[in-house]
Parts: C-alpha cells; structure tokens; sequence
C-alpha cells in the first residue's frame, strides 16, 4: 500500500509509537517558532529546564504581537526575547521584520521538515509541503530542549482539487468553502492533505492561505504537496536547495476522500462571531462597511497585497470607510514599494500598518461602535477586533478591495460593471531580499546576560492532582468557546509574562465577575471546576487559556467536547480535562454548584470510571477522561515542568 505526504513525513519523524491513526505516537521536531504573546512564557519554561542551548535544526523567535509599545511591558520582554534567543542558539526576529509565518514560509520553511509553533496558524507552513503543528508554549519549549513532540496520529483526509479558480474568486474563499463542508468542530485529530491536478494552478502563498486557516476547523495541520510551484517560490527567495520534491504515492490511502472543483467557487464570507458561519458575499450584497482591513498571516502576501494594488490604482477609498493594510514581512513591504503597490495603495486613502498582526487580535485599528469590518484574517470571535460590539465579516482581498471602492459588502465580480479588470497577478522569478532584521545567536553564550523587566516573573508551579477534588462551578459557558473567551488578545496580553496580572482578566469577555468570584473560591480552598458545552478551547494556542486557570486553583474542566491543543495546555499545567459521558448531564448542572470527585488520583492511576458528585443537587454522573499512560503521569504530577522533574 503506498503512502500519503503526512505519512511519509511522519513516519520519517515517529520516534515512539508507529503510524497507527487514532494513536499516541512522538515525533521529532525539526524546527520552532515562537511570537512574543506566547514565546516569553515559553522561554522562561525553556530556562527552567535547563538546557544549554535548543538541539532543534533551527528555532526562531519573532516578535509580532504586541509591537505597539504603550507602557515598558512590552519593550521589556522583546529585550528579554532577544537576549535570551542569542545566549540559547535561536534566531531572533525583530519587530517591524513581519509576521511569524509570513517570514517563516519566506527565510526558513523546508519541505518534508516537521515546523512545532506556539501559535495556532502554524500549519501556514504546510503550504510549502511542512507538517507544521501548532502547539503551547510548554511543548514548543519541551522541543526546543530536545523532547519529542507527542500527538494523536493523525487520519488524513484527501481534499482532491480540481480546475481552477475564475477570476475574482481566491484561495480564502476556498478556504472558507473548507469550514463550510467542515464547520469548526468535529475534525479533532485529522489532517488535510491536498492533492489533484487543481495543486498546480495554486501559487504558495494562495497554498499557505488555504493551510493557515485549516486551524479553524480544528484539524492538526493541513499539507500539500512540494512540486515545481514550491520550487519556483524558494528559488525566488534564494533558498532552493532548500527544496525537495513530495508527493503522495498514487496508490495512498486515506480516512476520507473529498473532491472540490475550484471552478465552482465563488466569493464567500465568514459572519460574526465564528469564521465557520459562512455565507456567499451575494447574499450580504448591499451591507454598508464602515471599515476594511486588509493584512494578517492569512492573507497579506506580495500576491495579495499587489492584487488590491491594481484593482484600487487610481481608484479612491470610500468616505464612509476605514481602510488600512498591514503588510505580512518587510520583505512583502519592500517588494510592493518597488513594484510601485504601496503607492497605488496609498493613493487610494490606505492608511499604512505595521508588519505585525495588529488589527487581528485587537492590538490596533479597533473599529467603532456596532461596525461592520471586513477583515481578511483568520478569525472574528465576538470581541476580538477591540469592539465587542463590531460586527466582524472574514474576506478575501479581492471582496475587501470592492468594499473599499462601494462602501458596501460588494461582489468583487461585479467590478467588471464598473470597468475593472481582474488583475492576474504573477509571482516574481526573484524578490529583493534583506535579512538585516534577524539577529543570529552568538558564538559566547557566556558573556550574555539575560535581560528581566519588572514585568517578567517565573512560571507559576502547579500542585500535584490531590487525593479528591471538591470544587465549585465557577462559570457555565456554551459551544465553541474560544481561547479569546477565556483569556483576552489585545492590550492585555502585554501581561503574559506577569500570570497574576494577566488572570485578572480571565472570560472577562464572557462574564466580568469571573476573576472576583474564582479568586473567592481559591482562598477558600477549593478548586475552581468549568462546565462547557462543544469545542471548548477553540482558536489561539495561547497557554495561558490553560495557565491562568492553573494559577487560580482550577484542577478540571468538565466539557462535551475539548479541541485538540486547548487539551494538551489543560494537561500540560495539571487540569484534567473531563467529558460528560451523557452530555444531558450537562444540562444538570448550574454555576455555583458544588461537585466533588471523589478518589480522582487513584481512579486516573489505575485507570477506572470515573464519578462527578454534584452535592448541590445530589445527583451524579459519569464522565470520561482520554489519556495515554504518559498523560496520567502528567496530570497526577501536576503539569509537565513537575513530571519532568519527576523523571530526572
């Protein structure tokens, strides 16, 4: 039986376990990323460990997060990143210099390499034939130390292109045609692979949309194939002996096989809150914009951006709308300025962002009240924006450079009415390359002194499982709760290194007496336990979702269902994360009520069903716990810095 590119790579990589899907296997990683919102707590998790520099091929640390510095906080921790990435042998990406993904499928991506990241949209790498995983922090720092990755080994499901997209129609409306077919639950443990002759008509930066967002379907990563186009973008960029050919053998075997004919897709849009509500831009037609931002690791390439350029030249934004573009490197930056883009992009009123991810986690260019944005990112969870009540509208740059002419939710096809031409933009056969931002590691590690604001403090240590958790319900909250839910983006991630600080927002989106209340329940001795309905830990991979609830005394989260790196944070600081065996049961359940788990520790280590005592109501149910022998260990030493403790 042949094989499919995820397991050829990963079979190359397994270093426990075998390619078995639905199994616990470990793997090697080749390389790592890390931004500033995640990466402080991972290098301070790095530290405590020990290690004398990372034993990956290559570990990379970018800031592009919190690059708006109000306040020392920030500027604080990028000095602390800096220094800490030249003692430790990892390069270090300075901010202005773009996008962690962006950049990375630029300088670093390699096909056939396996790429672990503490960000969510790290499978963008997969558009250049990486398995590229997001993950926490915790075990990107594991990593980068030398410990093996662990995982579910994935089923892989064949997404079988076919044709060719029609002009105006882009790789982010197939994409959202993806979350349609899949919605944003429900894909737990599962790749995409990509394959058909539709591959080739698809440029890498169209390829790595399409994989960016694979993340909000909750699947591992999503692949394609390295040929001659990946060739192509890696000789433009410098790099290709970087490349290697990769494809699935023509007799491969999959979990599920799907066709999409590229051909029939149309402009889509993904409505508030979730970017798994999807509509066709037709059927929103007419709806007034008020702003429209175009940029993020989605959707802010050289392609993209060189795209608008020629539908907007000589063309002028609307005056009801906001219109700002944030490149995704300097490098995209650098190119559309010699290209003659950026001046056609200003000449029609575009107000000029960093190269960061700003406006899509709500770090700059919040919208005003009750608007209507456009944004060509990944994700428009109800607050994320700034505004909480900002309507956000996830497009393509071609729908998004119609709404900047019309003023209103418009059909990009239908420019051709008004005399524009869809430009068909080619890729250069070379850019202009300038890697005067990174700053490489150097070579007397000793002489490096590591660089601590007032704002940076050690990571919080977890208790290990106790005998029995008696708990009150702190908080019910409904399906598909993101991240963002639990702990805020934005301004207030420029306390991520400072966990006391940054716990004092916890759901505050959700519920602003969260943080009072759980704080109520910690003194008095109890643990804080959360009830959830359906893919609880959708969207960022930011720990602290995890970490933060550690610090306030919580030991489990009782939910129908967990998304995949939400639940390998939960276990990583000690939280058992438990499914209602009856998922009417959660029905039973109010906040305030007081539960208990009796004899939790010795039922986990032995492996036994276990029972919820809800003492308020006097009733009890079952619930169940989906651990490796590995995960028990974990949880009952409380987190994974005591288990490796434990074991060295």
């Amino acid at each position: 039986m042949g094989k499919g590119i995820v397991q050829k790579i990963l079979e190359k990589h397994i270093v426990e376990g075998k390619w078995e899907p639905g199994k616990e296997i470990a793997i090697k990683i080749d390389q790592t990323l890390t931004q500033d919102a995640t990466g402080t707590m991972a290098y301070l998790q790095f530290e405590a460990m020990g290690a004398p520099k990372v034993k990956t091929e290559l570990s990379v640390s970018y800031v592009d997060h919190n690059t708006v510095q109000i306040g020392f906080e920030n500027a604080d921790d990028h000095k602390y990143l800096q220094s800490v990435a030249t003692k430790y042998g990892i390069i270090y990406s300075r901010a202005g210099n773009g996008i962690c993904h962006q950049v990375h499928l630029e300088r670093f991506g390699r096909p056939g390499k396996t790429l672990l990241g503490s960000d969510s949209h790290t499978p963008t790498g997969g558009g250049i034939g990486m398995v590229a995983i997001g993950a926490g922090g915790l075990d990107v720092a594991v990593a980068m130390a030398g410990g093996s990755f662990y995982l579910t080994c994935p089923k892989v499901i064949k997404v079988n292109l076919r044709g060719k997209l029609k002009p105006w129609c882009a790789a982010k409306d197939v994409v959202l045609k993806m979350l349609e077919i899949f919605t944003t639950k429900g894909n737990v443990g599962c790749v995409f692979e990509y394959a058909g002759d539709g591959v080739k008509t698809l440029s890498v930066p169209e390829r790595a949309t399409i994989t960016n967002m694979g993340a909000e379907c909750g699947v591992t990563t999503s692949v394609f194939p390295s040929d001659e186009t990946t060739r192509a973008f890696l000789k433009a960029q410098d790099r290709e002996k970087d490349w290697s050919e990769l494809n699935a053998d023509s007799d491969a075997e999959y979990e599920k096989v799907i066709d999409l004919d590229l051909s029939e897709i149309v402009p889509l849009t993904a409505y508030p809150h979730s970017p798994g509500n999807i509509k066709t831009v037709k059927e929103l037609e007419g709806m007034e914009v008020d702003q429209v931002c175009l940029g993020s690791c989605t959707n802010s390439s050289y392609k993209d951006l060189m795209t608008v350029a020629n539908i907007l030249k000589g063309k002028k934004a609307h005056p009801n709308v906001s219109f700002v573009i944030a490149p995704g490197s300097k490098q995209v930056l650098e190119n559309i300025t010699r290209d003659g883009g950026l001046t056609d992009l200003i000449g029609a009123g575009a107000r000029i962002a960093e190269s960061a991810c700003g406006f899509c986690i709500g770090n700059s260019q919040s919208p005003k009240t009750e608007a209507v944005s456009l944004r060509t990112s990944n994700r428009n969870f109800l607050g994320r924006s700034g505004t909480k009540s900002a309507q956000a509208y996830l497009v393509s740059p071609e729908t998004a450079a119609a709404a900047v002419i019309t003023g209103k939710m418009t059909d990009p096809r239908d420019l051709e009415k008004r005399g524009i031409k869809y430009p068909n933009v080619q890729m250069p056969e070379s850019f202009y390359i300038d890697d005067s931002m990174f700053i490489y590691p150097t070579e007397h590690p000793e002489n490096i002194k590591i660089n601590r604001g007032p704002n940076i403090g050690d990571p919080p240590a977890a208790l290990p499982m106790p005998d029995s958790i008696t708990g009150e319900v702190t908080i019910k909250v409904e399906d598909q709760i993101t991240t963002d839910h639990i702990i805020p983006a934005g301004s207030k991630m420029k306390y991520r290194s400072n966990v006391p600080k940054y716990s004092e927002f916890l759901f505050e989106v959700v519920d602003s007496n969260f943080y009072e209340r759980a704080k109520k329940i910690r003194d008095s001795g109890k643990s804080n336990i959360f009830i959830a309905g359906l893919s609880y830990g959708q969207g960022s991979s930011r720990e602290h979702a995890a970490l933060c609830p550690m610090f306030m005394g919580t030991k489990a989260v009782i939910a129908k269902s967990f998304e995949r790196i939400h639940t390998a944070n939960l276990i990583n600081f000690g939280i058992i994360p438990l499914t209602f065996k009856n998922e009417s049961d959660y029905n039973k359940i109010e906040q305030g009520d007081d539960l208990e788990i009796p004899n939790i520790k010795n039922v986990i280590k032995n492996g036994e069903n276990l029972k919820v005592k809800n003492t308020s109501k006097e009733l009890e149910f079952e619930v169940d716990y989906n651990l490796s022998d590995r995960q028990r260990e974990i949880i009952l030493a409380g987190g994974t810095l005591a288990y490796m403790k434990n074991k060295a």
